[in-house]
């Protein structure tokens, strides 16, 4: 493992875990919001989820190559055009992918408790 593991690895765990806040903190409040207007919920969340994913790609890429997904952090190792993760890398950055995944997962799970 190189000197910029430990660097892509936080950047990548910031980036999911804000990219999943994003996507479950604007899907409760759209749902909320709405009135039961489903079309109105529903781009209540695919809004602020677009916009953040725009951002956390422009801003994480030049650092991690901002895969903020396992499957494409895997497909991506694997693959000749793109030299930003090693294979042999590879499980350590859907490791903390998942720990990010799950941690923005049991943080809202808390914070919400009605």
């Amino acid at each position: 493992m190189n000197k910029a593991i430990p660097r892509k690895l936080m950047t990548e765990w910031i980036g999911l875990f804000s990219l999943l806040a994003t996507v479950i903190g604007s899907g409760i409040m759209a749902e909320r919001l709405a009135g039961g207007k489903v079309a109105i919920a529903f781009l209540g969340n695919t809004i602020p989820t677009g916009a953040i994913l725009v951002v956390l790609m422009v801003v994480f890429d030049p650092i991690s190559g901002a895969h903020l997904n396992p499957a494409v952090t895997i497909a991506r190792g694997f693959s000749n055009t793109f030299a930003g993760i090693q294979p042999v890398d590879i499980a350590v950055f859907v490791g903390m992918q998942l720990l990010a995944a799950c941690l923005a997962t049991f943080f809202f799970k808390w914070s919400l408790k009605e």
